[in-house]
């Protein structure tokens, strides 16, 4: 995307009010064989497979570089007086190696953990990953970048997140502007308002830079207090970006963590006043702080701030019993710990320690997952029909889109019907079972799973 191309952009104030869908509705029955049952119509959207979502959000990872070895002396320099910068980072490996890569992805893959990985494009102004590493060899970085396409892309998206995750670029010769202070680190970019057409176009710079690297992406993520003075603009600007590289249905972006009381689900946010889904952009927030080693891979992990060894207590299990996504936050130095690896292992215990409790409770999302269902959730039109029908207009597809209906009995042949195909959905024996395209009774409850294609289906239960 050239910023000639974003300059014929019409920049149009955001709104990020939602859509309200209509889900309630008045009593009818449902047909049961020739018997009729007297049922409450409304119906409602749960959770996929009534199970609440998980997510892990991994930001500062990228390919070999150790962003906490390479950053630090670079933050030092923009804001000399922080204390957290005048650690002695020369001790540090310069290198997250890719056998640690196998070893977390394997191991994450086992458990069916699922979220977003950063890549960042030119980490810490080392090397262009479509380009050269120096430092490395072109094979290794070829590897390493391979090892994130076969081992993480099936569970986790990958976001840029921004070019240098340093240094702001200049887009017209590729190199960092000249001075290097607040206010041309990324972490702290814009200080001064900017244009749409400017912030996409630096945007799609680094979202390119991933596609030649033959990586797919959804969404960005923003460094620190990247767009800080733009808040209402980043949103239009992540939209035509990502969808200007990639072509891609429904953008999304990570910036905020939610704390406390406040709500830890998805925005709808609109780049046009007229709330088409062709304009949507979904932003996923995160619900924890980052407790296990911290962004340089220096701090002691605090994983029970997380959950505790019985699940308990923690944030985790907070989000999880409040029924909101339950979004994990880390960045990637903290998982390897300078190669003692204490933050992954602590990982590993917050992870089996939920399992424990909530493994039936509970169900590993990406973030674009996350968001595409809440998008659907939030627009979708729903309304029951004569005797035992729901129809459920889409604009968008989504997996495991789960419907709950008072009723304790089904018809003979549940299915859902789409464009005249039809698929019958299976019966399992409680929630705990529930798959996609089944049906389950449970507690005078109907729930209904179903991979939802967009337009009109028509679900007969």
């Amino acid at each position: 995307m050239s910023t000639a191309s974003l300059n014929r952009r019409r920049a149009i104030k955001f709104s990020a009010a939602s859509m309200a869908a209509a889900t309630a509705f008045g009593r009818s029955g449902l047909a049961v064989g020739q018997e009729r049952v007297a049922v409450d119509r409304a119906v409602r959207v749960v959770h996929p497979r009534g199970r609440v979502p998980l997510s892990f959000i991994i930001d500062d990872s990228t390919c070999l570089v150790n962003m906490g070895h390479f950053c630090m002396p670079q933050f030092a320099h923009a804001w000399p007086a922080r204390d957290t910068y005048k650690q002695d980072w020369q001790e540090w490996p310069r290198e997250i190696p890719d056998a640690f890569v196998r070893e977390f992805g394997e191991w994450c893959s086992e458990q069916g953990v699922k979220g977003k990985y950063s890549i960042v494009p030119y980490p810490a102004c080392v090397g262009w990953l479509d380009r050269i590493l120096p430092g490395w060899s072109r094979k290794q970085l070829d590897d390493s970048l391979a090892l994130v396409r076969d081992l993480m892309l099936p569970n986790w998206d990958i976001h840029p997140e921004m070019i240098t995750h340093t240094r702001v670029i200049d887009l017209k010769t590729g190199r960092p502007l000249p001075q290097a202070n607040a206010a041309t680190m990324e972490n702290s970019y814009p200080q001064t308002d900017i244009s749409v057409d400017h912030l996409a176009a630096y945007l799609a710079y680094a979202l390119r830079i991933l596609k030649n690297c033959g990586l797919p992406c959804e969404g960005v993520t923003t460094p620190g207090g990247f767009g800080n003075a733009v808040k209402d603009k980043l949103p239009i600007a992540a939209h035509q970006a990502v969808r200007d590289v990639y072509g891609t249905e429904l953008p999304h972006y990570f910036k905020y963590v939610r704390s406390g009381d406040q709500p830890v689900v998805p925005s709808l946010e609109y780049t046009t006043p007229a709330k088409r889904i062709e304009d949507l952009t979904m932003n996923v927030p995160a619900g924890t702080g980052d407790w296990f080693g911290s962004w340089e891979g220096s701090k002691t992990p605090e994983a029970d701030r997380y959950c505790n060894k019985d699940a308990t207590a923690g944030r985790m299990v907070e989000l999880i019993e409040r029924g909101e996504p339950a979004v994990m936050l880390c960045h990637w130095p903290g998982m390897y710990c300078n190669g003692t690896k204490e933050g992954f292992h602590a990982f590993q215990n917050v992870v089996t320690s939920l399992a424990s409790r909530f493994a039936d409770q509970t169900l590993w999302m990406k973030v674009s997952e996350i968001g595409r269902y809440w998008a659907v959730k939030e627009t979708a039109q729903i309304e029951p029909l004569a005797d035992n029908t729901i129809e459920v207009r889409s604009k968008l597809a989504c997996q495991d889109f789960t419907l709950e209906v008072a009723a304790d009995r089904l018809s003979n042949e549940p299915s859902i019907v789409h464009q005249g195909e039809s698929l019958r959905l299976r019966q399992v024996a409680s929630k705990r079972d529930l798959q996609t395209n089944s049906v389950a009774i449970d507690e005078g409850k109907l729930l209904i799973c179903v991979d939802l294609n967009a337009g009109v289906s028509t679900i007969h239960v």
